[in-house]
Order: C-alpha cells, then sequence, then structure tokens
C-alpha cells in the first residue's frame, strides 16, 4: 500500500511517500517560493537529487509538479499516480470539534475552515494542499491528522484560561496544544523503549526547534503543553516570544501605535531568541555568536534553557512519577550543548544526563546515567510516518 504524506506551508509543500507494506520512505522532497518568483521542487530518492525550477502560481500547480516528479521516468518511483492508494495531510488546527485522525469529508472542511480564525497562516494552506490533491486524484481517499488531536485529552484545569468563562463557551477560546503529532510518535517510541504499555507511561516529551512546545504525558495521553489556544504560548523560540506578561502587548500597542497585524507580527516573527539577540532564529547562529563573545545571543540561549526547564520541572510535579524525559525535534536532536543545559541542575532531584552518552544526534539514545532516578531519551521524531500510519488505519 503506497501513502502519500502532504505537509502545506503557506509557500510551502513538503511530502513523502512511503510504502506502507514495510514503512520505507520511497521519495521524499520539498516545493518552495509557492506563489512567489524563483519556485522550486526538490525532490529526494536515496542520496539522488531531481530538482524543477519553474514558477508555480498556487498550491494546485505545486501538487501537479510533485506528481510529475513522482511518475518522472528517470527519477520517479512510480509509474502512474493510480500506484497511490491514499493521501495523509497534516492539519494544524481541529478545535474541540476533531479530537482524532479522520477521513476528510465536507464536515471536517467546515471544521478546518472555521478554527482557521486561529491558525491563519496554517489552516487555510493545509486547505489548499487537499483541494489540490482532491482535483487532481479524485477518486482517492484523503486524511486528515491534526496537529492538536492528541493534546484533546487534557483536562479543564488545564486548558482553560483564567478568563471569564463566557469567552470558553461563546468563542472556543482555551488552550489547545500543538506538535501533537510529534509528541504522539514520541509517547509510543518511549513505551517501546521502555518495554512497556504505553497507557501505564509517564513522561515529559520536549519538541524543540524552530517551534517548540513541551508535553506532559500521563498514562500515555496528553495531560498538559506548553502551546495554547495558538503556537505562540510556551517557551521562547526562535521568532515568537513565548509566554509574556499580556499588558506588554497593550503596551506596545498604545505606545507605537500598532495594530492587531503589525502586534500579531512582531510577537510571532520579530521575537524570540531572534528579538533577544539581534542575531539570528538558527540556534546554531546563535551558539556562534555567543562562543565569540556576543552577549545578548548567550543571554537569548540561556533564556530558552530557563524556559525549558520550568516547565519541565513544572510538569513532574504535575504528572508525578515521571519514568523518561525525552529530547526532539531538530535542537532536542541535535544540540549537545542545549540538552546539557536544560538538564543541569536536575541533579538535585536525582536526574542526571552522561556527557559520553549525550554526545550524539537524532536516533535513539539512552543519554541519562544508570543511576539516574529518571531516564532521559533522545528520539528522533517522525510526523510523516505517524501520518501515514493513521491514513493506513482509516482506509
Amino acid at each position: 500500500m503506497k501513502i502519500l504524506v502532504i505537509n502545506c506551508g503557506s509557500s510551502s509543500l513538503k511530502y513523502q511517500l512511503f510504502d506502507m507494506d514495510n514503512e520505507e520512505v520511497l521519495v521524499k522532497g520539498l516545493v518552495e517560493r509557492i506563489g512567489i518568483d524563483g519556485s522550486r521542487l526538490k525532490q529526494e530518492k536515496g542520496e539522488d537529487e531531481f530538482i524543477i525550477e519553474e514558477d508555480m502560481k498556487d498550491h494546485t500547480q505545486a501538487v501537479k509538479h510533485v506528481f510529475d516528479a513522482l511518475t518522472d521516468e528517470d527519477n520517479g518511483v512510480i509509474s502512474n499516480l493510480s500506484e497511490i492508494d491514499a493521501v495523509g495531510h497534516r492539519f494544524v488546527h481541529g478545535g474541540e470539534k476533531i479530537t482524532s485522525s479522520v477521513l476528510i469529508d465536507d464536515e471536517v472542511k467546515k471544521a478546518v475552515k472555521e478554527y482557521s480564525k486561529f491558525a491563519p497562516l496554517h489552516n487555510p494552506a493545509n486547505m489548499m494542499g487537499l483541494e489540490a490533491c482532491e482535483k487532481l486524484l479524485p477518486n482517492v481517499k484523503n486524511v486528515a491528522v491534526f496537529d492538536t488531536a492528541f493534546h484533546q485529552s487534557m483536562p479543564e484545569e488545564n486548558f482553560l484560561y483564567g478568563i471569564d468563562y463566557k469567552y470558553y463557551e461563546e468563542q472556543s477560546i482555551r488552550k489547545y496544544g500543538f506538535h501533537g503529532t510529534s509528541h504522539d510518535f514520541i509517547t509510543q517510541k518511549t513505551a517501546e523503549l521502555l518495554g512497556k504499555d504505553q497507557s501505564e507511561l509517564n513522561m515529559i516529551s520536549c519538541h524543540l526547534g524552530n517551534g517548540s512546545s513541551i508535553c506532559a504525558v500521563k498514562d500515555g495521553r496528553s495531560y498538559d503543553t506548553s502551546m495554547g489556544l495558538t503556537p505562540l504560548e510556551g517557551l521562547v523560540m526562535g521568532t515568537r516570544s513565548g509566554d509574556l506578561d499580556p499588558a506588554v502587548v497593550t503596551f506596545l500597542m498604545d505606545e507605537y501605535g500598532y495594530d492587531t497585524k503589525k502586534i500579531d507580527n512582531v510577537l510571532n516573527k520579530e521575537s524570540g531568541v531572534l528579538g533577544v539577540s539581534g542575531v539570528s532564529s538558527d540556534f546554531r547562529d546563535l551558539e556562534d555568536a555567543a562562543n565569540n563573545g556576543n552577549k545578548r545571543a548567550e543571554i537569548a540561549l540561556k533564556m530558552f534553557a530557563n524556559r525549558a526547564k520550568r516547565y519541565i520541572a513544572g510538569y513532574m510535579a504535575e504528572v508525578g512519577n515521571v519514568e523518561a524525559i525525552v529530547f526532539t525535534g531538530g535542537i532536542g536532536e541535535n544540540s549537545i550543548t542545549m540538552r546539557e543545559d536544560i538538564m543541569n541542575g536536575f541533579e538535585q532531584f536525582g536526574i542526571k544526563i552522561d556527557s559520553e552518552k549525550n554526545n550524539v544526534r537524532g536516533g535513539a539514545h539512552l543519554i541519562s546515567t544508570d543511576d539516574s532516578r529518571v531516564k532521559v531519551f533522545v528520539v528522533a521524531t517522525n510526523e510523516e510516518l505517524m501520518i501515514a500510519r493513521d491514513t493506513k488505519r482509516l482506509v
């Protein structure tokens, strides 16, 4: 069974084609600058690369180029599109109406459009990818896998905000959480590594990248998470502010005359470690700058580590009897020094990482000492595989 997984951004499209008989990735690719001059598709098959450079005015054209690349006589992996049995789509926000992965129908589309108000950059782009596939593959089933779905198990005391309850009743304003597909994968994988049933697992999942979130997992399900109504809440991130006093927003609007669009852009795209450091949103650049004496880059890195410590420690108290802390995502999997900085101080709770074991990137590795009270792992996430698995199950 061959399943195509599509992840659409506002001007980009990532894809992978899986043979689900053995969960093998047959090919993967990225389309960039959709609707912008200089559109480009790059497809990878093993170590071979295939590139198409041609303007693509919208996602329909981008998807058509993906299909052309998949079936290319010299560089493709299938002879024709009839070999694709189903398409799995990553959707960001399903609100309270969609609590698990689903076959896409009119009701699902309606919910996606309704919750676009909370994910205006993501849900419309996800819909464009779906509509392109429906147009070009009219007889193939489509499945939606939602970032928010894994977190629908959170109790009310963890997802409600301290504002008038009517705003929840009338506008559905609450914490939803994101990176759910990644946290779900990491939870399943950690249960396997520990040799226990997922329903008995208590752990902290740390998805750290340009966008970062930490999830408290209790009895194998999401119990609390750092992102909120939108992906802006929680940790200091690449360009996102994370937690701050809400009065900062109104103060900046009053003092600088910002409208809602401008303040949204400030908090989402001009803040985080980029805003603090003035250097970059890329943590590799920040580490280089800090090592060369850049004080603001050093402060930005410390802010990130301290915020992560705060969430991990708080979630340990919430969950109780935590058996594992797991790092994943671009930073979590690859930054040896950031993992060390975050875990520094947890020795007082009997949690220790081994510097030699921690000298790893990606894969699945135990990095804690033999006598650590809680096991600490690095586990590479695989959201695309999770989407493919859910798609296979549903079709």
